[in-house]
């Protein structure tokens, strides 16, 4: 056949039509291995994967966790991460770990499972009480996590600081690792429960829970709202006992520049499949749709439309 301007246009038109769409990928900040954030970003990506779309795709991106997050979508680093309630708001505030990066314009796309703090020591260990830390190596999590603000919150509270112990900064699974060798007399991590990293410390050496001293919980859960009180039951972790821990309701945000679809898109993957992402994933059996509706910030505006619809 003769190739002429009208054929060849057509060819062309026809080869547009027929090109498959360009994929969107969106990379979802996690934390460090041995927590609970980078198993739950790959679950939430397998069934973005499967569910949002053959225009979207998810990857999971180790972080150095929820206080680093917001700042990595400020920065375009990632498109969609996982924070907690109270780092949620100071973010949007730019206060606190964001003063430098100044507000950032995120929302949110839907509640997690909670993440409590996890204050552990072997079980034969003499360290009793949060007092008792003074003057002892203790693993805190990467320095751009949630539990060294924890920390920063609670030693204060204690009327001690960081100075008052040796730090360790570690990701989840070395300080666990530290802790059953002996580097450490205690590790603290910030995570959803069960935990990889203490669930395999717990496979070799027998753990218990730090306790809080008489009204210091309380006086922590007054000193700040969105922190909660949680018991991780005995069975967990095998513990001799139940452990009253401190803990934060997680979310996942965006960018509100981020557009409206891909996040709605997102958003029913995650909810119109949940029961698949709780049978991959243990602590998404503790998220409730309901509370992506109480959130600390505003929905995005695609999240929102999905709970419209519903």
């Amino acid at each position: 056949m003769k190739l002429t301007f009208k054929n060849f246009a057509a060819a062309a038109v026809l080869a547009v039509v027929a090109a498959p769409a360009v994929s969107e990928e969106l990379r979802i900040g996690t934390a460090s291995l041995g927590g609970a954030f980078y198993p739950m970003g790959q679950s939430i990506s397998n069934v973005v994967n499967e569910y949002a779309g053959s225009d979207i795709s998810m990857v999971p991106v180790v972080t150095g966790g929820s206080v680093q997050n917001p700042n990595l979508i400020a920065s375009g680093e990632v498109e969609i991460a996982i924070t907690n309630n109270n780092l949620a708001v100071l973010a949007t505030k730019g206060v606190g770990p964001y003063t430098a990066t100044g507000p950032i314009d995120i929302g949110a796309v839907a509640a997690l499972h909670p993440s409590v703090l996890h204050m552990m020591v072997l079980a034969d260990s003499d360290i009793q009480t949060i007092e008792d830390l003074a003057g002892k190596r203790v693993a805190v999590g990467p320095a751009g996590g949630g539990t060294l603000g924890f920390v920063n919150f609670l030693l204060p509270l204690h009327g001690m600081s960081v100075d008052d112990i040796t730090p360790s900064f570690v990701s989840y699974a070395d300080g666990f690792s530290q802790l059953t060798d002996g580097t450490v007399d205690a590790t603290l991590a910030l995570s959803g429960y069960p935990a990889g990293a203490v669930m395999q410390a717990v496979a070799g050496a027998e753990l218990r829970f730090i306790s809080f001293s008489d009204g210091m919980l309380d006086k922590a859960l007054a000193e700040n709202s969105n922190f909660v009180e949680v018991e991780v039951p005995a069975d967990v972790y095998d513990t001799a006992e139940a452990g009253t821990v401190i803990g934060v309701n997680n979310m996942l945000v965006a960018p509100n520049s981020l557009d409206a679809a891909t996040v709605q898109a997102v958003t029913a993957a995650l909810f119109d499949n949940l029961e698949e992402l709780q049978a991959e994933n243990a602590n998404a059996r503790q998220i409730d749709p309901a509370a992506s509706l109480n959130l600390a910030i505003p929905l995005h505006a695609g999240a929102q439309a999905y709970f419209d619809a519903q």
